[in-house]
């Protein structure tokens, strides 16, 4: 079993970039996550309630971000994160936490891309390295073990085998032609390729090159998946989510993919080796 795909997200709920080679930190690989955008009540956004989102696309270079929307004539914009700005009090899920405001400038450019009301106003904000956000303690196998602006757990790992029998079984599932679905439906950070569906279920100590991964839950799933991540369209049929209900419901969810969390630091790379040294 090899890595066929790594991930980043910079900004939560836009495109996503992918990379020959990636740094694995505690909270995540480096960038992944590290911004969000919040609405007025400095209440996190996502693909959820904006599907819009998803036609955001992030470039990064040399410590800059690009925005441009697909398939729109806004002009792209460019600007240099930064640590310091205003602190805001930001919540994500059950969590608060400080985080630092980006300017008016990207605010505005995203309001207008966003197409928001003018009533609904929005701030770009990267997590605070002075207020670490902690993994739920339910599954931390480490008392600081810690994430970005991720839903909850620095990585997302998913399996090219488990994506060939879901959609082999929405192909079954459906009388009109239906277009495979993408694995970026499932925004992984890790992809790797087998020749076993869902063989990492059963997984519960894994290496990838030479940093070692505690999988420590099955990542249940929601309607972004049903999001075409390019022109933020829902699909009318509710795939791939009505189809994993019939054979991957659990306590909890809808499952697909697995949350890990890094026990050490270093470089991924595409082609990397993974290894599962303990099951469950």
């Amino acid at each position: 079993m090899n890595v066929t795909g790594i991930f980043i997200h910079p900004i939560k709920s836009c495109q996503r970039i992918e990379l020959e080679q990636a740094e694995v930190t505690p909270k995540g690989f480096l960038w992944d996550r590290e911004l969000m955008i919040v609405d007025q009540h400095h209440q996190f956004m996502t693909q959820r309630d904006y599907p819009q989102m998803a036609k955001i696309r992030v470039q990064l270079s040399e410590g800059m971000i690009s925005f441009s929307v697909q398939d729109e004539t806004i002009e792209p914009f460019t600007f240099e994160p930064n640590l310091t700005g205003n602190l805001l009090n930001v919540q994500i899920w059950r969590d608060h936490t400080i985080a630092i405001d980006q300017g008016d400038a990207v605010a505005n450019w995203l309001q207008n891309a966003l197409k928001l009301s003018s009533e609904q106003t929005c701030r770009l904000v990267r997590q605070s390295p002075q207020n670490i956000r902690l993994v739920n303690p339910n599954y931390a196998q480490r008392p600081k073990d810690q994430v970005s602006f991720a839903d909850g757990y620095p990585f997302l790992l998913t399996n090219t085998a488990s994506l060939a029998e879901l959609n082999r079984r929405i192909k079954a599932n459906h009388t009109v032609e239906f277009l495979p679905i993408s694995m970026i439906r499932f925004r992984p950070n890790i992809v790797i390729e087998s020749e076993f569906p869902f063989i990492e279920d059963h997984w519960k100590l894994i290496k990838i090159g030479a940093v070692y991964f505690d999988v420590v839950k099955p990542c249940d799933r929601c309607i972004v998946t049903t999001t075409d991540q390019l022109t933020g369209k829902r699909d009318e049929f509710k795939e791939p989510l009505k189809t994993l209900s019939t054979f991957r419901r659990q306590t909890g969810g809808v499952m697909f993919g697995q949350n890990i969390i890094p026990i050490n630091t270093g470089v991924i790379h595409n082609g990397d080796q993974v290894q599962c040294l303990e099951h469950r």
